[in-house]
């Protein structure tokens, strides 16, 4: 049975790489645009590992991500925090809230497989 990930992102360029990089990994992907529709799609879907946008329209994704932790159900979904902001504060901000790891945008596709793969539990090739 194949993992899946829910990717929260409103730039349709970058949704557009990272389900096809994670598709042709083996990955199930689902995509959302906005923070307001993540935690519905989440709980929905109860995904292996979230991506998770930190700019988003209608809500932030450090608003989605501190949501996330505080629901008993979704607590423990791995989120890997993708974000243009490279701040050592919103980093920290990330980490602080739960964040199981913070990607800076441009990244390195190798960098988002094996980051996929060790959050969600699958080995390397």
């Amino acid at each position: 049975m194949p993992k899946t990930v829910l990717i929260v992102e409103d730039e349709a360029n970058i949704v557009e790489s990272l389900a096809f990089l994670l598709r042709r990994e083996g990955f199930e992907v689902t995509t959302v645009p906005d923070g307001a529709e993540a935690l519905a799609e989440a709980t929905r879907l109860r995904p292996d590992l979230m991506i998770l946008d930190v700019m988003l329209p209608n809500r932030s994704g450090f608003d989605v991500l501190k949501a996330l932790r505080a629901d008993a159900v979704l607590a423990r979904t791995p989120v890997m925090m993708l974000t243009a902001k490279g701040q050592a504060r919103d980093r920290e901000q990330a980490l602080d809230l739960g964040a199981d790891v913070f990607v800076t945008k441009p990244f390195s596709n190798a960098e988002i497989v094996a980051e996929a793969r060790r959050l969600s539990g699958v080995p390397a090739p």
